[in-house]
């Protein structure tokens, strides 16, 4: 019997040997930068006339790979391979197929340097960022392989009140479907939705973000390395624009499993809610979406715990990510004081090129760049930037300056509007009350946090910070696999928990047999 799930512990990079050991992994893999990487379908390897390009964020001149740009047709053939491989996946006993993902996480645990390396090249993440990415990856991988053992259990029932019959209730994988996984958690979510998907039983199309691709190819090959069967993972590179939605409609795909922002996943769930010719089911989609996250200050927060906590969740990963602070609530009492510590800890971030574990570097991309800096033109007409608000000019990358402003109203675009990058918002509020119902004002869901020595307000945020992953006294981010699990409410999503105990049903049904002796 296995021991209990335990979380992988992150790596301190204070230590000088640490860090030395993880800029030699960055420096191994640039060594490798530039190769061709192919899509897999039915185990076999594919290439494509078109190309996807995947450049290193922190310095736009050098190529991390290229990847294959899949058609409609590699589509379907993905698809259909899917199919044929869940024939006999699905029969698989939960604890054969839990072996592979044990071996996998084992693997990814030899590769935790590499597995850091490159994402610190792809998507721009310092040392720590990227490893608790990876170590996210591993504990899904094995907290989702013993979810898989405890599911595939009898499943207790009431004794049926009928002379002679015996019931039993099970649950079975739903099918072959389609993973659309996001770019800033380009190895753990990634992992995460097909590693789920496929240890419950279904197989899968795995379509990594178009931005990080390297990463996606990292967990295929692993999952090659343990063995698993042709056909259960199919890894297709492509526009999005080219397969996507071919894809999502198609009457053969059984679930979907999104996660991105909100504009996309609506699109899906619409997309999926219509019945295609030939469709046998309702198709099921998982998808966890956006969030336009608040912390609130109270007037009688530790102001240093709450700007140190503030700070790392606007700006650590360069504020990309949906469970990012995005909103800081201020009591009036103390808003200008905080806000001047906010201020001067933001000013003495240090930006850089994410090989040179800058705590803060590069966007993801120019889309994103370009975006960010549309939404600070915004913010500059609604408050007052008291920091950043500008691309950092000397630097051959994606740079946006860490940006706060004030001034910003509970009802402005800034104040409402996901903006996946380094932009935070000051908002003031009159009171405790002001500030709660400023912070359930938006259409999301996602995360939040109090700072606050009342016991009461505590309390009171518990039950009325409407957020499916809420913090209190500390930032609010660093979800940790069933520790915190994660999800959102209203437009952050489909109420699902990633990392939680009620995961696996999202990829399973329920079937029960009565049989009378």
């Amino acid at each position: 019997m296995r021991p209990a799930f335990i979380n992988e512990t992150y790596y301190n990079f204070s230590d000088p040997a640490i860090a030395a050991k993880q800029r030699a992994a960055v420096d191994e893999v640039r060594s490798r930068f530039g190769k061709e990487y192919p899509n897999i379908i039915d185990g076999k390897e594919v290439t494509t006339e078109k190309k996807i390009t995947s450049l290193n964020p922190s310095n736009i001149s050098e190529t991390v790979g290229v990847f294959q740009s899949a058609t409609q047709q590699d589509a379907e053939a993905s698809l259909q391979a899917a199919w044929k491989a869940f024939e006999s996946w699905k029969k698989v006993p939960a604890e054969e197929r839990a072996e592979y993902f044990f071996k996998a996480a084992d693997l990814m645990r030899k590769r935790r340097m590499e597995i850091n390396a490159w994402m610190v090249s792809e998507a721009g993440k310092n040392y720590l960022e990227a490893d608790a990415d990876t170590c996210e990856g591993i504990d899904f991988l094995d907290f989702y392989a013993r979810e898989a053992i405890r599911y595939a259990q009898p499943q207790p029932l009431t004794p049926s009140p009928l002379e002679g019959e015996k019931n039993s209730y099970s649950y079975i994988p739903l099918g072959a479907g389609f993973v659309i996984p996001p770019w800033n958690f380009p190895f753990a979510i990634l992992a995460g939705m097909a590693s789920a998907a496929m240890v419950a039983g279904n197989t899968v199309v795995l379509k990594p973000a178009i931005e990080t691709p390297m990463m996606g190819w990292l967990f295929v090959e692993i999952m090659r390395e343990v063995g698993l069967p042709a056909g259960v993972l199919n890894f297709l590179n492509a526009d999005p624009r080219e397969v996507g939605d071919y894809l999502v409609g198609h009457p053969k795909t059984r679930f979907v499993s999104f996660t991105g922002s909100m504009q996309v996943g609506l699109h899906i769930n619409e997309l999926a809610a219509k019945t295609a010719p030939g469709q046998m089911w309702m198709k099921r989609v998982i998808a966890e979406m956006g969030g336009k996250d608040a912390t609130v200050v109270a007037d009688d927060a530790n102001l240093d715990e709450a700007v140190k906590g503030t700070v790392a969740a606007a700006f650590g990963f360069q504020g990309q990510k949906c469970s990012a602070c995005s909103r800081v609530i201020v009591d009036e009492k103390i808003h200008d004081v905080f806000v001047e510590k906010l201020v001067a800890a933001t000013k003495a971030l240090q930006m850089g090129d994410a090989k040179d574990d800058a705590p803060v570097g590069p966007v993801s991309s120019i889309k994103a760049e370009t975006k960010i800096l549309e939404c600070v033109e915004i913010a500059k007409s609604e408050g007052i930037v008291l920091t950043g608000g500008k691309k950092v000019e000397g630097l051959n990358g994606y740079y946006i300056e860490p940006t706060i402003v004030a001034g910003i109203a509970p009802t402005a675009r800034t104040a409402q509007e996901e903006i996946f990058g380094p932009v935070l918002a000051v908002i003031k509020a009159k009171n405790f009350d002001h500030a709660l119902e400023i912070a359930n004002n938006t259409k999301f869901g996602l995360t939040g946090g109090l700072y606050s020595a009342s016991e009461e307000r505590l309390e009171r945020a518990r039950n009325e910070f409407h957020v499916g992953n809420l913090y209190l006294n500390r930032k609010c981010t660093g979800a940790l696999v069933d520790v915190h699990p994660f999800g959102g409410f209203n437009m952050s999503g489909t109420d699902s928990k990633a990392g939680s105990r009620d995961y696996l049903l999202l990829f399973m049904q329920g079937k029960s047999v009565a049989r009378k002796y």
